[in-house]
This record gives C-alpha cells, sequence and structure tokens, in this order.
C-alpha cells in the first residue's frame, strides 16, 4: 500500500509549556488553554476530512501514552462526536526524553554547575545532543520511524512536539540540523505525507 497519511497534532498546552519547562516523558496533564486547544482542532479536522470527502472510521487513531495527549485524542474525538476512548496508544510515540534535565527551564540549567558546558553542546548539534539520561533527536527518529514503518493505514495521531520533529525529517520535509528549532504549534492539525507538511488552523 502507499506510505500512510497522517493528520498529526500536537497535545495542547500545559503549565509547563507555559514557562517553557522542559516536560519530556514527565505526566504533565493539560491546563484550561490546552484543552480549549484539543476542542478547537476537533473542529479543524472535522473540516479537513468533510473536505476530503473521509470518515473518521477511515483513520487508525493512536495517542501517546502520556495523559497530555491522551486527554487530547479524547477531548478532540468526544468533539467529533466520536467516543472517547476509541483509540490506541504506542509507547514509541512519547516525548523525547530529557533525562536529569526535566522539570527544568534552561534557564535553571544555566545556573548549575554543568548547565553551561552541557548547553554549548548542545548548540553545536541539537539533533545528535543527549541530555544526561535523555535521548537524542536522532534517537527518537529510530524509535518514531519504527513505529511508522508498522502502520496499516492513515492515521490520526496525538503526540509531542519532538515526535513531530522528527516526522518532519523522516517524511523528507526538514533536514536534521533544522528540524530542533522548527516550532510545532499547539491548536492545530498537521498534514503529513512523505513529501508532504501542511498545518491547518
Amino acid at each position: 500500500m502507499a506510505q500512510p497519511t497522517l493528520y498529526f497534532i500536537r497535545h495542547g498546552e500545559t503549565d509547563w509549556n507555559a514557562v517553557s519547562r522542559l516536560q519530556g516523558q514527565r505526566d504533565v496533564p493539560l491546563n484550561d488553554r490546552g484543552r480549549s486547544q484539543a476542542r478547537h482542532c476537533a473542529g479543524v479536522l472535522s473540516d479537513l476530512l468533510a473536505r476530503e470527502a473521509r470518515n473518521a472510521s477511515d483513520f487508525d487513531f493512536i495517542a501517546s501514552p502520556l495523559s497530555r495527549a491522551r486527554e487530547t485524542m479524547e477531548l478532540m474525538r468526544s468533539g467529533l462526536g466520536l467516543a472517547p476512548d476509541g483509540y490506541r496508544t504506542d509507547g514509541r510515540l512519547a516525548e523525547l526524553s530529557f533525562g536529569e534535565w526535566e522539570g527544568s527551564t534552561y534557564a535553571d540549567l544555566r545556573r548549575t554547575p554543568t548547565g553551561p558546558r552541557r548547553l554549548a553542546e548542545r548548540e553545536r548539534d541539537k539533533w545528535n545532543f543527549v541530555p544526561p539520561r535523555g535521548e537524542s533527536y536522532a534517537q527518537l527518529l529510530v524509535r518514531v520511524g519504527a513505529w511508522y514503518a508498522g502502520l496499516e493505514a492513515d492515521a490520526i495521531v496525538v503526540a509531542h512536539g519532538g515526535v513531530a520533529r522528527t516526522l518532519f525529517v523522516l517524511f523528507g520535509m526538514l533536514k536534521p540540523d533544522v528540524a530542533p528549532v522548527h516550532d510545532v504549534d499547539q491548536g492545530v492539525v498537521y498534514l503529513l505525507a512523505p513529501g508532504i507538511m501542511a498545518k491547518h488552523g
């Protein structure tokens, strides 16, 4: 079959997003703005599916297992008139791990003994940099790529900014040196397929 098309949604905002605190795989819930963004995405997605004359039942629904992604998915499905729990999760869609840096802001890290040196290393090669006990974007691409390779149908996916950046590379839309600094918005729907990246919001 042709390579699957994705409608990709980054989870809604959390309080940690609002203050630029590194979340990684910490299980931080949505805030009220994030819930509103999830509901907005339901409307955007409904319009997109109508425009393409497709039904939601044509798609596999998959989310990261982290609660901010699951709640986004459930609010979005409810907005589409679907059963909130009618989706599956896949651990390979969990966010990039920041390891020991999770819970900190970059300002916090700059005040630690080793932070300035490690942040300088990160600036030189954000794609391959591994935070202490964390993982790099290059490593994240391996698990996200394995997940995508196993897809058997077009999918509606709720996951994270880091996951989106690796998909942009996987689909040939961004180079690895650019992807880590590419903004991934909340409250919008990305149409992703090999050679295609479009944002709707």
